[in-house]
C-alpha cells in the first residue's frame, strides 16, 4: 500500500486524525437529553461543521430535525458534470453504560494495545474522521473528482427518525448518484467488507395485569393468578426448544447466500461461555442475517434484593424483534402483538404497544459503485477481496434514502468490526482499519468518477 500516493498521504495524516477523534470523542453526544446535556451534542455538531468549512465545503448548515436534534450538512463541489456522492456518518453515541466498568474513561480517547478506546470511536465518530481523511488525501493528490455531500446525523442511536423526516421534507438535499454509509464494519479486522443487507426491527412493550394489587404468597399463592408467571409463560412462547424464534405466522426468513460465519469464530466474537450452546438452527449467517430474532430487552418486576413474599399483580416487558429483508416491519409488529395476546394464559389482561419500528434493507450490489469499491478495497487491503456480509442491526435511514433516490447505489462500510465492541463497555477502533478504509474510500471516489 505504501507505493500509492493516496495511501502515503493518509498515513501521514493519522496523527492528526487521532487528535481530531480525541476532540470529537470528548463530546458526550448522547441524544437523550434527560441523560446528557443537549449542549454536548450541539458542541459535536459545531465541531463537524467547522471541520467541513475548513475543508472548503459550501452550504454548511446545522439542520434542526423534527426530533429536536441537529444533523450537519455540507456540499463540496467537484468538476463540472461530475457524479455526486453522499457520505454519511452519525456523531451521536450510545450511553457509556457503567462508566466505572470502563478500563479508561469513555469520553477520553485512550490508546491501549494498538487500539483507540472511547465511546463512539468506531460507532460512528470514527466514520466522520474516515470521510475527512479520504477527502484530504484526494485534495493532496490532484483533487476530489466528484461532487461530495456530507451528512452527519445527530440521533441515529435513539432511532427517533429526525433525519429521515427531514430528508422526506427536503427531498433534493441528499440526492446523489451513490451513497456511502460509514456506519457498518468489516467482518473482521483486515477483511474488507461491504454490508448488503440489514435486518429491520420492531419494539413492542407488553403489560399483564391479573389482580387489583399484590397479595401475600402464603395466603393466596397457588390459586391467585400471578402476573409475573403469566408474563414468563408468554415470553417463553417466543422461542422453540432450540432457541429459534417462534412468532405465530412469521415466516422463518431464508438461507444466507454470501459470506460464511464460522461457528467457532462466532463463539469467540460473541464471547460465549465454554459449554453454553448457541441457539437456533441453520448456519450462523442464516441466524444473524437471514432470519427473524426475538430478544427480551427488559422486564419490570421486583428486584431480588428487597423482594417480598408476594403474588405479583402486574408485570411488563420490552421485546425487540429483528426481521430480515422481505419481511415488512409493520406486518411483523402485528404478528408479534397478536402472538403475545394469544399466548397470555389464564384470561389475564394483556396490553401491547409498539414503541419503535424500522424496515429491513437490501442493497443492489450489481452496479458500477460496487465495482469501484471492490477495486479500491483490493488496493487498500493487498491480497484481500471485498466480501459481502449482512448485519443483524437496523439503519432505518437506508430505506428512506433508497425510496427517495431509487437510482442511487448504497454501500455500507465502516469501522465497527467485532473487536470494536460497539454499544458495550470499552468500545474501541483499530487505527489500521481507519487508515485502510480511508484509503479505500478515497480510491473508491476516484474509481467511481472515472467509471
Amino acid at each position: 500500500m505504501s507505493s500509492n500516493p493516496v495511501a502515503e498521504t493518509v498515513a501521514s495524516l493519522m496523527p492528526r486524525a487521532k487528535e481530531e477523534l480525541t476532540e470529537l470523542v470528548a463530546f458526550k453526544s448522547v441524544a437523550d437529553f434527560g441523560q446528557f446535556p443537549k449542549s454536548e451534542s450541539e458542541g459535536a455538531a459545531r465541531w463537524i461543521a467547522d471541520a467541513l468549512l475548513a475543508e472548503g465545503f459550501q452550504d454548511v448548515a446545522l439542520l434542526d430535525t423534527p426530533d429536536g436534534t441537529q444533523s450537519v450538512y455540507g456540499y463540496l463541489p467537484g468538476p463540472e458534470g461530475a457524479k455526486t456522492v453522499l457520505l454519511y456518518a452519525h456523531y451521536d453515541v450510545q450511553p457509556p453504560l457503567d462508566e466505572a466498568g470502563w478500563t479508561t474513561p469513555p469520553f477520553e480517547l485512550t490508546e491501549r494495545d494498538g487500539r483507540w478506546y472511547g465511546r463512539g470511536a468506531a460507532d460512528c465518530k470514527g466514520g466522520v474522521i474516515m470521510h475527512l481523511l479520504a477527502l484530504r488525501a484526494l485534495r493532496a493528490n490532484g483533487g476530489v473528482p466528484v461532487h461530495v455531500k456530507v451528512i452527519a446525523e445527530g440521533s441515529e442511536e435513539q432511532g427517533t427518525g429526525g433525519l429521515e423526516r427531514y430528508a422526506e421534507q427536503h427531498p433534493d438535499l441528499l440526492a446523489a448518484d451513490a451513497i456511502v454509509i460509514g456506519d457498518a464494519g468489516n467482518f473482521r479486522v483486515g477483511l474488507p467488507t461491504v454490508t448488503t443487507t440489514l435486518r429491520g426491527m420492531t419494539l413492542v412493550r407488553i403489560g399483564i395485569d391479573t389482580l387489583e394489587g399484590n397479595l401475600h404468597s402464603g395466603q393466596f399463592g397457588g390459586a391467585a393468578p400471578d402476573a409475573l408467571a403469566a408474563l414468563i409463560r408468554v415470553l417463553d412462547s417466543l422461542r422453540s426448544a432450540d432457541g429459534s424464534t417462534t412468532v405465530d405466522g412469521l415466516t422463518g426468513g431464508s438461507a444466507w447466500e454470501g459470506l460464511r460465519y464460522d461457528e467457532e469464530r462466532f463463539r469467540k466474537d460473541a464471547k460465549v461461555i465454554d459449554g453454553v450452546e448457541l441457539i437456533g438452527s441453520g448456519s450462523v449467517a442464516d441466524r444473524l442475517w437471514g432470519r427473524p430474532a426475538v430478544t427480551v430487552l427488559g422486564i419490570d418486576c421486583p428486584p431480588v434484593v428487597g423482594a417480598t413474599p408476594s403474588v405479583q399483580a402486574s408485570a411488563r416487558a420490552l421485546i425487540s424483534l429483528r426481521v430480515p429483508p422481505g419481511v415488512e416491519a409493520a406486518e411483523a409488529t402485528k404478528l408479534l402483538q397478536a402472538h403475545l395476546e394469544a399466548h397470555t394464559p389464564w384470561g389475564a389482561r394483556v396490553r401491547t404497544e409498539q414503541i419503535g419500528q424500522g424496515q429491513a434493507f437490501r442493497a443492489d450490489s450489481s452496479g458500477p459503485a460496487y465495482t469501484a469499491m471492490a477495486e479500491a478495497m483490493a488496493v487498500a487491503y493487498p491480497g484481500e477481496e471485498m466480501q459481502y456480509a449482512g448485519q443483524g442491526g437496523s439503519i432505518p435511514l437506508c430505506n428512506t434514502l433508497a425510496s427517495l433516490y431509487p437510482q442511487a447505489e448504497i454501500l455500507l462500510i465502516g469501522l465497527s468490526e467485532p473487536e470494536a465492541q460497539i454499544h458495550a463497555l470499552d468500545e474501541s477502533v483499530s487505527p489500521e482499519e481507519l487508515e485502510r478504509l480511508s484509503v479505500a474510500e478515497a480510491l473508491f471516489l476516484r474509481n467511481y468518477a472515472a467509471g
